[in-house]
């Protein structure tokens, strides 16, 4: 008896290290470590890596951008072939959805052989549209990118792949009302420019990339954003699709069924009058694979509003646009049989 005790206490310690491993996002430096060599040291290696290390750490450093002997620094997360390796070792972890969640479960095989491109809006040094309630700024990029990683994690739960594009490596999926705002997001470790256009062909690149490696079949980006109008005018979610690409069309009529389908079951009566359109947006026009842009409500308006603060809305959000990407390619395989 205390021979099988002793074994169930040693593979308990031995699972808790490795989750503390795992989830290890943060490191102290050693004597005499700038941050090149810290970084080098953590598999981080590249002035990209060092913007990064600066931008989430600036509170902490010395005199210089020096580190401090004592003080656990958050590291940047891993990107290319760094972040395949890591991946590799920690099937089913993904840090960028925070500690708490970042190991998940495969659940299904409904989504096995799918591939997805999740962008949230904006990000970086900018914010997007910008809410107010009362003295709080509701910022687009930061609600946006919370459905995203949500979206991300169920869609991962089963069995896709998934790229999350834009990366902010502190925030997590968060269940706060109101979400802090930061500048750190990255286009999967690459600084967001500036400049309008080149922020937007950054990501187009960045999938188009990721697409022409990716050996899957069914492949799909999505684009998340939250509209701004007048206080006044009070918005249902909104589909559009690419121009003259009939499975993006599909995808984006697809949604729209689920979310109906979501209000009516939900909200019985309520009605949905969200719209699938094909519009001329820069990112629709310049992404190779089949694309949906969805925008999720005013950010000026206190209904719409309560979609994005209340955290449990936005995973409502996520599980419905998971569902409609699950019924999409429940459609494409019937299809290609």
């Amino acid at each position: 008896m205390k021979v099988k005790l002793s074994i169930i206490l040693s593979l308990l310690i031995t699972l808790l290290c490795a989750n503390q491993l795992q989830a290890q996002e943060k490191a102290f430096p050693k004597k005499g470590e700038g941050i090149a060599l810290f970084l080098k040291r953590h598999n981080r290696t590249g002035a990209d890596y060092q913007k990064q290390f600066i931008e989430l750490n600036k509170s902490k450093l010395g005199k210089g951008n020096t580190l401090r002997m004592g003080v656990k620094y958050t590291l940047p997360p891993l990107q290319g072939k760094e972040a395949a390796v890591a991946a590799a070792k920690r099937a089913n972890y993904e840090p960028l959805f925070g500690k708490e969640l970042a190991s998940y479960k495969v659940t299904s095989s409904e989504l096995k052989g799918a591939c997805f491109y999740l962008v949230s809006g904006h990000g970086g040094p900018d914010p997007g549209a910008i809410g107010r309630i009362g003295s709080v700024e509701l910022h687009e990029d930061e609600y946006a990118y919370d459905i995203v990683l949500r979206l991300a994690r169920n869609l991962m739960m089963k069995g896709a792949k998934v790229h999350i594009i834009i990366q902010d490596a502190k925030d997590g999926i968060r269940n706060d009302k109101y979400l802090s705002n930061s500048k750190r997001e990255t286009c999967m470790g690459s600084p967001i420019p500036f400049n309008q256009v080149r922020r937007l062909q950054q990501r187009c690149d960045k999938i188009n990339a990721l697409f022409k490696q990716d050996k899957y079949a069914y492949k799909r980006a999505i684009f998340v954003h939250v509209d701004s109008r007048n206080k006044g005018h009070q918005t249902d979610v909104f589909f559009y699709h690419q121009d003259k690409n009939s499975e993006s069309k599909n995808l984006a009529k697809t949604m729209r069924s689920t979310f109906t389908h979501k209000y009516n079951k939900h909200q019985p009566g309520r009605g949905f009058t969200g719209t699938v359109d094909g519009r001329n947006l820069y990112v629709l026009r310049h992404t190779t694979p089949a694309s949906v842009f969805v925008e999720l409500g005013n950010i000026q308006n206190s209904f719409d509003q309560q979609r994005i603060i209340l955290s449990d809305n936005r995973q409502a959000l996520a599980n419905w646009l998971c569902e409609g990407f699950v019924t999409d390619y429940n459609r494409y395989k019937k299809k290609t049989r």
